[in-house]
């Protein structure tokens, strides 16, 4: 069932039944409008989606089929049953690099909280490898590949599951991480406020970097992306647009990396299709940066 929590841009200074405190945030910066190419239907595309030049890829919680990037007529499917017996128990969402499928992969909604890379060979569609983070930062949601380094996020969530008192992480407590080849975390970051109150009782579910440099991610309900960038000082993500996506509400995405144009897919989890869009070219307002100055004898701060 979806649960989408409303909040005003005003928040309590107080904790209430386990959900996490997230301090008021400024108006939101622009938005723009993606435009729908093309809509597959699939058997799994409920957790993520992943694209190379030939072929796309829908992927549940424990199967991942492989489909004609032209026809959508699928290929090829490896099976993990299901997550009560099967080897896999929330994949979240997949992306593709030199011939390999990434997946990011948890133990949600159990505790504690466990995560893992999986691994498969996207031509055979066999499973290859795993990289375990055994208890982490949360629940890992997605990877991806950008500027020689892997990132991805972990998320957690002010969501109180069947059987707990608490929250499962606080929504406060996302991260999105930097990772050398070995998967070590060498660098992370937390989300800006208003993202996390839109994500909130949920939590980042997808990320994929573009061509500008930009990473696009997205929440659990809500049917748009938001476009942030790494900060050159401090700890937390500047949110720079939001891209509304009529048609998916969050989870995995993909920029397709073999286009000339910027492409971009995702899914829709309720019917199971999956959708390709055409993302508009940003343009920053750098007044959502924060830069300090420096002075001469002449003007020192001395206040």
């Amino acid at each position: 069932m979806k649960i989408i929590a409303y909040f005003s841009l005003v928040t309590l200074s107080i904790s209430l039944m386990g959900f996490a405190f997230i301090p008021t945030v400024k108006a939101e910066p622009k938005n723009y409008k993606a435009t729908l190419l093309a809509e597959y239907s699939t058997f799994d595309a409920r957790q993520g989606v992943a694209v190379d030049d030939q072929y796309f890829y829908a992927a549940n919680n424990f199967r991942i089929t492989k489909h004609d990037k032209k026809t959508g007529k699928a290929l090829l499917q490896w099976d993990g049953k299901n997550s009560e017996i099967g080897p896999l128990i929330h994949l979240d969402s997949l992306m593709e690099w030199n011939g390999k499928l990434y997946g990011a992969h948890s133990n949600y909604p159990h505790t504690p909280m466990l995560s893992s890379v999986e691994i498969w060979d996207s031509s055979t569609m066999e499973h290859i490898g795993n990289h375990s983070f055994g208890r982490s930062l949360g629940s890992f949601t997605w990877l991806d590949r950008h500027a020689g380094f892997w990132w991805g996020g972990f998320g957690n969530y002010d969501k109180v599951q069947k059987g707990e008192t608490t929250a499962y992480g606080k929504t406060s407590n996302t991260a999105v991480v930097k990772m050398n080849d070995k998967f070590e975390i060498i660098e992370q970051w937390s989300l800006p406020p208003g993202i996390l109150q839109k994500m909130t009782p949920m939590s980042n579910s997808g990320g994929s970097f573009s061509d500008d440099g930009y990473l696009y991610i997205t929440g659990h309900d809500h049917e748009e992306i938001y476009v942030v960038e790494i900060p050159k000082f401090g700890s937390q993500l500047i949110w720079l647009a939001t891209i509304e996506t009529p048609g998916i509400e969050g989870q995995g995405i993909a920029w397709d990396r073999t286009e000339k144009q910027r492409v971009l897919w995702g899914l829709i989890k309720q019917d199971r299709h999956i959708k390709k869009y055409l993302i508009p070219h940003i343009q920053i307002d750098h007044s959502l940066r924060k830069n300090g100055v420096v002075n001469t004898p002449n003007n020192f701060s001395k206040n």
